[in-house]
């Protein structure tokens, strides 16, 4: 019989992020017919009296997630609490709870847990959401925050990643790339104070890009906005990861096809001028592939869409398929591209 050492070893990176979570909820068994949804979208659905109540749990790790060199510990608070949110607006409901969960080293004082909770404390005041409790320890790592957001959605709203439909039209909200643009600004001006400490940052004209990396915001005022058109998405997610990889999520998930556009892929112009002056990337590129934006992905049926197509903060970039057809991708030059997703990795 072979011993511990003589099995085979499985690296993490293999799985990659959703690949583990698969392996996870494969053996993850309900046991309770109050449990809609468990592992596999942006938030957990359990089913009360009256609403569905929807969880869901993110951590933020230092040296990982962020770098405490560069984000303010107020704008992180404030982050922490957004990117939670971000998945209850995923799924259509209105967060109502938080619990914030940290474990800090002792280079932190109690002034630097203070300003924490200050970005904290301001984002539960954005978003009109309760601090109602958590757990603090020690950590030999830095810093950690772990963060639960508990919201509700009547039961004829809720929105989940795998019910879009064939022909369905495929809107993002905002403007996509700039998070991923202000993360390759503060790194590179990171390194060239490494070299340099005495050098002052180049950071003049580029506040959006750094602002969307920092402090990005959870677009609760779209959800809001659909509800006041009586529209409720067939399928929806929040751009964490990069809209590639989001859009192949729920193309798997609804069995589904996809063709976007590049000349819809909203883009801010600052993203376009840095993208392409200061590091030589086609801006489409980070719009696909960069990441932490937290604006919604969504599909709508088509007679919904001409009730919101006049709404200026959403887009429509394509549209759904048949799964038989692909996942394509239109470019300006009228090429059509499989997608494929370049995104965050988390492991």
């Amino acid at each position: 019989m072979a011993n511990q050492s003589e099995s085979k070893r499985t690296e993490i990176a293999e799985l990659g992020e959703f690949g583990l979570i698969d392996r996870i909820k494969k053996d993850a068994k309900i046991h309770h017919a109050s449990t809609l949804k468990g592992i596999g979208d942006d938030a957990a659905v359990i089913k009360g009296e009256k609403e569905l109540t929807v969880i869901s749990t993110d951590m933020l790790v230092e040296g990982v997630h962020f770098d405490l060199r560069y984000a303010p510990l107020k704008h992180l608070g404030f982050k922490a609490i957004a990117v939670n949110v971000s998945d209850i607006a995923a799924m259509n409901a209105i967060p109502k709870q938080v619990t914030v969960s940290i474990a800090f080293s002792n280079r932190f004082s109690v002034e630097a847990i203070d300003e924490l909770y200050r970005g904290i404390n301001l984002a539960c005041e954005e978003y009109n959401v309760d601090l109602v409790g958590g757990d603090t320890t020690s950590s030999n790592v830095g810093l950690i925050i772990s963060i639960t957001a508990v919201g509700t959605v009547e039961e004829d709203k809720i929105t989940y990643r795998n019910t879009a439909q064939k022909g369905d039209v495929i809107c993002v909200s905002g403007d996509l790339g700039a998070a991923y643009l202000g993360l390759n600004i503060l790194e590179r001006e990171k390194q060239e104070f490494l070299a340099n400490p005495n050098m002052e940052p180049q950071l003049d004209g580029k506040n959006y890009l750094i602002e969307r990396q920092l402090k990005p915001s959870a677009r609760m005022d779209v959800v809001y906005e659909l509800r006041e058109k009586g529209v409720v998405p067939t399928a929806m997610m929040d751009i964490s990861d990069g809209l590639a990889s989001e859009l192949l999520h729920i193309c798997s998930q609804s069995d589904l096809g996809v063709v976007i556009y590049e000349d819809r892929l909203p883009i801010d112009r600052m993203t376009v001028d840095v993208a392409t002056t200061d590091f030589n990337i086609t801006p489409s590129v980070c719009a696909l592939n960069g990441g932490e934006d937290y604006e919604l992905l969504f599909t709508v049926k088509q007679e919904d869409f001409a009730k919101i197509e006049n709404l200026p903060d959403i887009t429509p970039i394509g549209y759904t398929t048949e799964a038989s057809k692909g996942r394509k991708f239109v470019t300006r030059g009228q090429q059509v591209v499989d997608i494929t997703a370049q995104g965050w990795k988390h492991f």
